[in-house]
């Protein structure tokens, strides 16, 4: 399938806020599933569900998305998606009063106390530790999406689901949906980028449940302003092309799958 991914992103930001994978090292005998509804962050229309499926030293993550930002230029608008968690966080999604400086939005900085730094980076392929937090050329794309990939559980991770600590965040939000004043910020972790790119658009919290169907939809969490799975995501516009100036937020067409 025909991806669309940023250049010259530097390999810090998200990786840099985030907790570094160790082995695996879940009982090979153990089996369980977390479930998690994700509800949309910074009226960003995007909603969904996800569950993962553990099954000893292995994980099955699925989800469906929709609602999400749709294109930029002429290719599916990237959504980086994480597992977080932390010691000292909340496990919990951001509300807006985690908005620190009043602008309108919950950055991805403002939101690390409540759901902690990635534990796993849910890529289409390859690497899934916290050093793939912004590989957005390995991970889906566009305003409607399912995704599903079985991969080697890390230590942090599997403990972090245990703990009912783990929360699942979609990054990437239409600027058209933002305040203007944060629309034209550039990115808390990364000053080259626009705020939009990294902005957190869902969130929902993995709780433990019997193996069944994955959550769909949206809860109203009193988090976002706008709930449903079927809000239309509109095209990115000129403010962040704008805001592109000077190749930093260029793209390219590749195949992130055969």
């Amino acid at each position: 399938m025909n991806k669309a991914a940023f250049l010259a992103v530097p390999a810090l930001t998200l990786g840099a806020l985030s907790m570094a994978a160790a082995p695996a090292m879940a009982d090979q005998g153990e089996m369980w599933s977390s479930q998690a509804t994700l509800s949309p962050l910074n009226n960003s229309g995007t909603s969904g569900g996800a569950m993962v499926d553990v099954h000893g030293n292995e994980a099955t993550v699925s989800m469906n998305v929709s609602g999400a930002a749709e294109t930029f230029m002429d290719g599916p608008f990237p959504h980086a998606q994480h597992i977080h968690s932390g010691e000292e966080a909340a496990a919990e999604c951001p509300t807006p009063a985690a908005d620190a400086d009043g602008d309108g939005v919950v950055n991805t900085s403002e939101g690390l106390p409540s759901y902690g730094g990635i534990v796993t980076s849910l890529t289409t392929e390859g690497d899934v530790s916290a050093d793939s937090g912004l590989a957005v050329d390995r991970f889906p794309g566009g305003g409607a999406y399912a995704y599903e990939r079985t991969f080697e559980l890390n230590a942090e991770t599997s403990q972090a689901l245990k703990d009912g600590t783990a929360v699942v965040v979609v990054h990437g939000v239409d600027p058209a949906r933002m305040p203007a004043a944060a629309a034209e910020k550039m990115s808390d972790l990364d000053p080259s980028l626009p705020a939009a790119a990294t902005l957190p658009a869902a969130c929902g919290v993995l709780t433990a449940s019997q193996m069944g169907a994955m959550p769909e939809g949206g809860a109203d969490t009193g988090v976002t302003q706008e709930t449903g799975s079927t809000a239309q995501a509109a095209v990115l516009g000129g403010g962040l092309l704008a805001a592109a100036a000077g190749g930093a937020w260029a793209l390219r067409r590749r195949f992130a799958r055969a």
